[in-house]
């Protein structure tokens, strides 16, 4: 979390800090008082704290008068109050986008309060972000503020594991480039010797007419090797980066995935990796050519006429001045189009993802014109994204046109004067046309490039995260027992929203655990913790006696068997999805774990067995088909711990049967934790864990809570009452 931001020399000069006063912490606070919109900074210095609303001090507040700060979340908003000991006092407001960093602030401040002052911001915080805008650092650069610059290296970064193909390429491309410039030598020498004056035969012209012929041979030959190599060098370049990208996706923490939309991580996997092809194939492959081409046709022509070379050269650098100031805006051009072009990736994936939802609601109008809406605004940007450049390219070779034109006007005039041969004039201009062909292409390089880059920096902004979950360098692979020990437990998956709040238990290998609480109470945020898909916030969970977070989580994740209400099936065959959980399985290994799912006997009556296509998500199944083949999945792993996240909750009365036979021949042995609906179904369990206002409220048999006639007795009889049948009316 950034802590500190910079504010401004004005806001700085308006706070008016002693000499000796040390600015620890910095945040922007966006509302004012009273909750209205406001261009606001809060400091937290060594003193006090101050709200500015402008450059103006609109709070200030000595920690002396504080005995505690706490972040109080509301609807909308947020709020940083001061225990004074006589009562609260606000000292800001802000919008809940903002509630993390005032959170943790405050946390730090209480720790401090006593007995000393805030500390220093950790170092840490002052070398992961930007102190200007609060990106992440990335080598101690900031990629925000440094922009193209830092892409750029990226790039070249990415170039080197080819340098072989890149070397090869180059070497073609000035072979391209001295073909096109020697043939105009031969030109110059076949006009003066044989076709100005009519001098000269035919039989000795035939030597220029087969060397220019093998020049054009050449440089076909050369030409077309080049695409070649360009074409495969970017597919395979466009292939690494794609799949750098979608395994860093993997490595990722659950709260990473879950901020993102998927049609977004979409196009950073597809659409973006395919602008580093595009580039290698359209412009890397003729860069160097056009480069060295313009360079040598510039050193001809001075070589051969000082004068009429200045001429030609006297509107490049404001072609190039021209071009370098409207690079910024095509950046951000691309920038808005990439964003749109997201925009509506995401939307059609959850349309077409909810479609049972769209259609059974009758919203297919309403996601039509949704749909036209954000296609429109991708249109729209993308026509003044051409209309600009429709305006700009001409302009940049009008420029250029007119060095052509001086250099035709002003040798024209020396080969009427006898100072300049016709063929040297000829030259000369091909020479020109060599400098102003290449550079026109070069003026709609940036273009290319900066797309390019804008591609790599999105790439980029996946590869350069962090994941909050992962390994330790001395990971544990241990094999699991089963003793699971939850010690003083607490998580959120916001600062201001806690979770779960001290949970201590300790469950014995073998034992069955039921897990019963009102919704939103921790339930599942439990299990996914000792999944560690998340790791806790205070405390830790013990597996036979060693912290998840020391565990290699591969080896981990092995040994854990996971069946959710709503189970996720890939598209494929039975076969296949059964065999995810153990790709190495056998046929006789896959029908073991079928028949205890009591699954194997609906899937022998499916029209091609095992082997049968089931779609995306398997929605040619019905519910209790798609669990059964989930626990299939989880039976083939042999999982020491079992984890049945409210696995029956949405099936019907025989389904339901046939799933519950088949968990229990699933849970002998194996130490499970259970959430269920309907609380009839966790009567067998060994313990019921209850959780009530994100703590442990009762742990107990089912019989012992009920004595007991609390949280978990309330939770039976009114599930009792909404399940009674009224009576009949006589």
């Amino acid at each position: 979390m950034h802590l500190h931001f910079e504010p401004t020399p004005a806001q700085l000069s308006a706070a008016a800090l002693a000499k000796d006063e040390v600015l620890r912490y910095a945040s922007p606070c966006d509302l004012d008082q009273k909750g209205g919109y406001a261009d606001g900074f809060a400091l937290f210095t060594d003193r006090r704290f101050l709200l500015l609303i402008g450059e103006r001090i609109a709070v200030a507040f000595d920690w002396a008068d504080c005995l505690a700060l706490k972040c109080e979340v509301y609807v909308g908003c947020g709020a940083l109050v001061a225990d004074t000991g006589e009562g609260k006092r606000l000292l800001c407001r802000f919008s809940l986008r903002h509630a993390d960093r005032f959170c943790e602030i405050a946390g730090l401040v209480n720790e401090a309060l006593s007995p000393a002052h805030p500390p220093a911001v950790p170092s840490t915080a002052r070398e992961q972000y930007c102190v200007k805008c609060g990106a992440p650092l990335v080598g101690g650069t900031c990629a925000a503020c440094s922009g193209r610059r830092v892409s750029l290296e990226r790039f070249l970064d990415l170039c080197k594991p080819y340098i072989l193909p890149l070397t090869v390429i180059s070497a073609l491309m000035l072979a391209v480039s001295f073909c096109t410039l020697y043939n105009q030598q031969v030109v110059k020498v076949v006009l003066r010797d044989f076709l100005k004056d009519a001098t000269g035969e035919f039989a000795g012209l035939i030597p220029y007419l087969l060397l220019m012929a093998g020049l054009a041979a050449v440089n076909i030959a050369a030409a077309a090797l080049k695409k070649i190599l360009c074409v495969r060098l970017g597919a395979r370049m466009s292939m690494d980066l794609r799949q750098k990208v979608f395994d860093k996706l993997q490595t990722l923490s659950m709260s990473y995935i879950g901020r993102g939309k998927a049609g977004e991580l979409m196009n950073r996997v597809t659409f973006d990796t395919v602008a580093v092809r595009d580039f290698m194939d359209h412009c890397f492959g003729n860069l160097m050519s056009n480069l060295v081409t313009m360079v040598g046709a510039v050193v001809l022509m001075f070589v051969l006429n000082a004068k009429l070379a200045i001429l030609a050269v006297v509107f490049v650098p404001a072609v190039l001045l021209f071009s370098r100031v409207f690079n910024r805006k095509v950046f951000r051009l691309f920038r808005a189009q990439a964003h749109k072009n997201d925009k509506i990736k995401s939307r059609l994936q959850d349309v077409i993802s909810g479609i049972r939802v769209v259609k059974s609601f009758g919203r297919e109008s309403r996601e039509a014109e949704r749909f036209n809406e954000y296609s429109r605004e991708l249109a729209e940007t993308n026509s003044r994204n051409e209309a600009f450049w429709a305006i700009f390219f001409p302009l940049l070779t009008l420029a250029m046109g007119l060095g052509i034109h001086f250099v035709q006007y002003f040798g024209g005039v020396d080969v009427l004067n006898g100072v300049m041969p016709v063929e040297e004039l000829v030259q000369f201009t091909a020479y020109a046309s060599l400098i102003y062909a290449p550079l026109r292409w070069m003026a709609g390089l940036p273009r290319m490039i900066l797309r390019m880059l804008n591609a790599m920096d999105r790439i980029y902004g996946v590869l350069d995260e962090e994941p909050e979950i992962a390994d330790r360098p001395d990971a544990v692979r241990h094999e699991i027992a089963g003793d699971v020990v939850f010690d003083d437990v607490s998580f959120a998956y916001t600062s201001y929203e806690p979770v779960l709040q001290n949970v201590s238990f300790t469950v014995r290998r073998g034992e069955k655990i039921g897990l019963v609480g009102a919704s939103g109470v921790g339930k599942s945020s439990l299990i996914n913790l000792l999944m560690r898909l998340w790791d806790v916030n205070g405390g830790r969970i013990l597996i036979d006696g060693i912290d998840v977070r020391d565990y290699d989580a591969a080896d981990l994740h092995r040994q854990i068997g996971v069946v959710l209400q709503e189970n996720f099936l890939f598209s494929g065959t039975v076969l296949d999805n059964i065999r995810y959980a153990c790709p190495g399985a056998d046929m006789e290994q896959v029908i073991r774990a079928a028949k205890t799912a009591n699954a194997h006997d609906f899937i022998c009556l499916l029209p091609d067995g095992y082997n049968t296509y089931i779609g995306e998500k398997g929605h040619k199944l019905s519910g209790g088909e798609r669990q059964r083949i989930a626990i299939a999945r989880a039976v083939l792993s042999d999982p020491r711990l079992l984890i049945l996240d409210e696995a029956t909750s949405s099936l019907d009365t025989e389904s339901e049967e046939l799933v519950q036979q088949a968990m229990e021949r699933l849970t002998g042995g194996r130490t499970t934790f259970a959430i269920a609906h309907r609380l009839s179904t966790l009567r067998n369990a060994d313990r019921i864990v209850v959780l009530a206002d994100h703590r442990v409220a009762e742990i107990g048999t089912h019989e012992e809570l009920m004595k007991k006639k609390g949280v978990y007795y309330g939770l039976i009889t009114a599930q009792s009452k909404l399940h009674r049948l009224p009576k009949a009316q006589s």
